[in-house]
């Protein structure tokens, strides 16, 4: 059974976190808390940040200063593999590996843990009705399924281990507007179920007040302001989130302003 988890602490911390590369600022000194089974999407425009905080967070790189913590435990060289199974990471397309079917994609890491096969075949049909999708499709390689189909079994490797902490890069970036659109109904319905927190990193603010709780608008390695998608708009903290919002030119804001 699909555990609900404890809501009652900030998940993900970072404290003075920052990095370069070279003389590069890709991430100025930055504090921010993510309290628990919430969302909060970062946004920002290209190269602003937000995909190396990501990887910060799940220790696919290290800060040059600061600490990251995760459901209270401090993020280290030692215990990052460790600590990376309470997070799930989805990207564009799944990053499915090629040459394995989605179910060995899915159970991979289930399997490298020497889970038993009938824990990972309930795991598996738990993870299917969430996603909605078919058992059948799971015999499938990457390139027989579907962008949306791809990205659900993305999902479903994420998910696999029942992580904390879900982090999303761009993933839904590469599907078709219809495609795209029920998969986001469907990621609201799961982060919703699931209440796990998560931080997810889109280019489209309409995705971002849809399925965030919260927004962090960035810009240059610095988040420039955090709040709600109302807070973006009708208290901006800088002219540059008001020429964000403006710069995009979407139908949502307009109703949203109507209101």
């Amino acid at each position: 059974m699909i555990q609900l988890k404890n809501t009652s602490k900030s998940m993900i911390e970072l404290r003075n976190v920052s990095k370069r590369y070279g003389g590069q600022l890709a991430l100025a000194p930055t504090t921010l808390s993510v309290p628990a089974s919430s969302t909060l999407a970062l946004i920002g425009p290209s190269g602003c940040g937000k995909s190396t905080l990501l990887r910060l967070v799940i220790g696919l790189i290290p800060p040059d200063t600061g600490q990251i913590s995760i459901g209270g435990d401090a993020l280290t060289l030692e215990n990052a593999r460790t600590l990376r199974h309470k997070i799930g990471y989805v990207i564009q397309e799944g990053g499915l590996f090629p040459h394995l079917t989605a179910t060995q994609n899915v159970t991979i890491m289930a399997r490298q843990l020497g889970w038993a096969k009938e824990t990972i075949q309930s795991r598996l049909a738990e993870l299917s009705e969430l996603t909605q999708l078919p058992l059948e499709l799971l015999d499938r390689y990457p390139a027989q399924l579907s962008g949306g189909q791809r990205q659900r079994v993305g999902l479903m490797r994420a998910l696999m281990l029942d992580p904390e902490v879900l982090l999303m890069d761009e993933p839904l970036g590469a599907l078709d507007p219809m495609i795209r659109s029920q998969l986001q109904e469907d990621l609201k319905a799961i982060f919703r179920r699931l209440r796990r927190t998560v931080l997810l990193v889109t280019h489209d603010m309409g995705e971002a007040a849809y399925l965030g709780d919260e927004i962090a608008l960035m810009r240059e390695g610095e988040i420039v302001q955090r709040g709600t998608i109302r807070d973006l708009m009708n208290r901006p903290a800088d002219p540059f989130v008001t020429a964000f919002l403006q710069a995009q030119r979407p139908l949502w804001l307009e109703e949203e302003t109507a209101l």
